[in-house]
């Protein structure tokens, strides 16, 4: 029991180390303890569905894991739809629904470049709620190289931790 109880203090500490660097690289008040990650995806112009992904203290908490199939766009636009799908999860906040977590998020990542980003204010600012939100822009093999709020790119190349972090939140 001892050795389990010092294995989770360490896990903890190393998390919270991730979370605080996390917090400095992108000039966040406080450490973000839920991060909610969001993500569009279709086949075709049909079923399109935006990926919702949920960090609690640097750990991915997948019962809190969301899908939304998005219904107010009839072609495959990634801007719209991500627009849709955080408007719908900030109302979803407001109106404290049952079937998500009343906790609202720390930080918002969602994936793409500032036009993904300039869509998730949009959603937010519909739903009247606004939170720190950030961009996971890609590389040539499709993996996180930097972190943008729409107008500044943040390098994560160097922060190990924290780009495993960020790896394992792409949806």
């Amino acid at each position: 029991a001892a050795e389990q109880a010092a294995l989770f203090r360490r896990e903890a500490e190393k998390n919270e180390t991730v979370l605080i660097r996390l917090a400095n690289l992108l000039q966040l008040e406080a450490m973000p303890q839920r991060i909610e990650a969001f993500d569009i995806s279709n086949y075709g112009s049909e079923h399109i569905t935006a990926g919702m992904v949920v960090f609690c203290d640097g750990k991915p908490c997948k019962a809190e894991y969301r899908t939304f199939r998005i219904t107010e766009t009839t072609h495959a636009e990634d801007f719209a739809s991500m627009r849709e799908a955080i408007r719908r999860r900030m109302l979803h906040l407001q109106n404290k629904d049952s079937s998500f977590s009343k906790q609202a998020p720390d930080l918002l990542l969602v994936d793409g470049g500032a036009g993904q980003v300039s869509a998730a204010l949009e959603g937010m600012r519909q739903a009247g709620i606004q939170l720190p939100v950030f961009g996971m822009v890609k590389d040539d093999f499709h993996k996180t190289r930097t972190l943008t709020d729409g107008d500044h790119e943040i390098n994560i190349a160097n922060e190990s931790s924290v780009f495993s972090l960020i790896y394992i939140a792409e949806v």
